[in-house]
């Protein structure tokens, strides 16, 4: 048996070869997983947990279902769907981790995140990420209107695409400094995270930085079992 983890799926309906490579993933491979875990950015944006979408619909049926074979499922929020709630997790059957959580598994001890905290040379979005993690910000942002929470969405795409279209690719990548602080934080030699679309195991000093893929052209998994960690990838066809 072994643990999965994925990130950077981002769902949407303009993407669903996408969409159905992840209900396939679920039925055929995380069925037969001692658990699941999704790194962020499961969705491409979340607009809140009242979300009426087929989309929606399909993707906590999925996890529905692996719930109901025994197959736990948790969630941390990305960069794309930092509004995941409590309803969200209430209607899939999955549990909503922290932004830094500690995983053991098999004799293995690893930190797992998003990752887009570590992008600290990205000063824009960190200004960003720390307005949007807010409470009161949050709570206000979930209990407008549902079309202009929508609007704002795309609005918020269209504004990431052109920006980060300017920016220095090591900008967009992790913070060494970053890595090793919060390494130290949390006493491990295994860092585990997304966001940065860049799949690798870097060989640390202090140990090692596994990065999960975005799923495109492939999608990436991380698989952890009694032997250790194996990054892996699929063709999405």
């Amino acid at each position: 048996m072994s643990v999965l983890m994925i990130s950077d799926l981002h769902l949407s309906p303009e993407r669903p070869v996408i969409v159905r490579a992840f209900l396939e993933f679920v039925k055929e491979s995380a069925v037969h997983a001692d658990a699941l875990y999704i790194l962020g950015d499961l969705f491409e944006a979340w607009v809140g947990d009242d979300d009426p979408s087929e989309l929606a619909h399909q993707v906590k049926q999925a996890l529905l279902d692996l719930g109901a074979n025994k197959v736990p499922v948790y969630i941390q929020r990305g960069n794309r769907d930092f509004t995941l709630g409590p309803r969200f997790m209430r209607e899939s059957g999955a549990s909503l981790l922290a932004d830094e959580e500690i995983v053991e598994y098999y004799g293995h001890r690893a930190l797992v995140m998003h990752g887009d905290s570590l992008c600290t040379d990205d000063v824009d979005y960190q200004r960003f990420r720390r307005k949007s993690r807010n409470p009161i910000y949050l709570w206000c942002l979930v209990h407008l209107p549902l079309k202009l929470r929508q609007y704002i969405a795309s609005n918020w795409r269209r504004k990431s695409a052109a920006a980060n279209s300017n920016k220095a690719s090591a900008i967009m990548d992790v913070n060494s400094g970053a890595v090793d602080s919060v390494m130290d934080k949390h006493g491990v030699d295994v860092l585990i995270h997304g966001h940065t679309h860049r799949p690798h195991r870097h060989q640390l000093i202090k140990g090692e930085r596994i990065v999960l893929g975005d799923w495109e052209a492939n999608g990436w998994v991380l698989r952890i079992d009694s032997s250790g960690f194996e990054l892996e990838s699929f063709p999405i066809v």
